[in-house]
């Protein structure tokens, strides 16, 4: 579990197709590098991944065949020049972002970055090969004012549009200068999570639903039983 809260920088690269070796950048990832242990999650771009092997600046770590599929590692597309890393979350720790699991639901591009007054908006949108998966694994848990993890980053959205498949979020400059956000360019691909209690409140409407097939079983008699009247 994570907090999309981006504790340091760094580099990443393959070392075989589902391999990868990840190097810490700058003096925050002391901290996190004198800490680490073997089998310790670490979220890179929002990625979920197992520590296998400590290096002298780093880690090195397997990717699953899902999360190659899922992620912009198992894929030969243009992304930002450093990775954000977060280590999991301990007990008693800070809660300040939102609850990330780092199981990415799928990618999405920056379409538009502008800079005003007080914060960067940002605007990502579905890759045009990737629609189906945008529709079914990331916009239904977008919602105004909810949250959403980009790279690994707890934003929060501040508008969305269902319909030409893009949302678009405010960041702080404190956020944007400490996270790769700052080095991403125009269509550089992006790790998108949806919130999880959005998913757990979809799945059990899902089964509500299901369970509940017509307007019929609604009733003055099953709202008592239900505790609404």
């Amino acid at each position: 579990m994570f907090t999309g809260l981006i504790q340091s920088l760094g580099t990443i690269r393959p070392q075989e197709s589902d391999r990868f070796i990840l190097s810490l950048k700058d003096n925050k990832a002391t901290e996190i590098w004198t800490d680490l242990a073997l089998g310790d999650s670490v979220a890179i771009d929002g990625i979920c991944l197992t520590v296998e092997e400590i290096t002298s600046d780093g880690f090195v770590a397997t990717a699953s065949p899902e999360t190659l599929q899922r992620t912009t590692l198992g894929k030969q597309v243009q992304t930002a020049s450093y990775v954000n890393v977060e280590p999991s979350l301990r007990v008693g720790s800070k809660l300040g972002g939102h609850f990330v699991t780092g199981h990415v639901d799928g990618v999405g591009c920056l379409v538009e970055a502008i800079a005003t007054d007080k914060a960067w908006e940002m605007t990502f949108a579905a890759p045009p090969s990737l629609l189906e998966q945008w529709h079914n694994s990331i916009e239904r848990y977008l919602i105004p004012k909810g949250s959403v993890a980009v790279n690994g980053i707890s934003l929060t959205v501040a508008q969305y549009d269902p319909r030409d498949h893009w949302f678009k979020a405010a960041v702080i400059p404190h956020t944007y200068h400490q996270t790769n956000l700052c080095y991403l360019k125009i269509g550089d691909w992006v790790n998108i999570e949806g919130d999880i209690l959005g998913k757990y409140v979809a799945k059990l409407l899902g089964h509500s639903l299901d369970t509940h097939q017509s307007s019929q079983d609604i009733s003055l008699v099953f709202l008592s039983e239900h505790g609404y009247l």
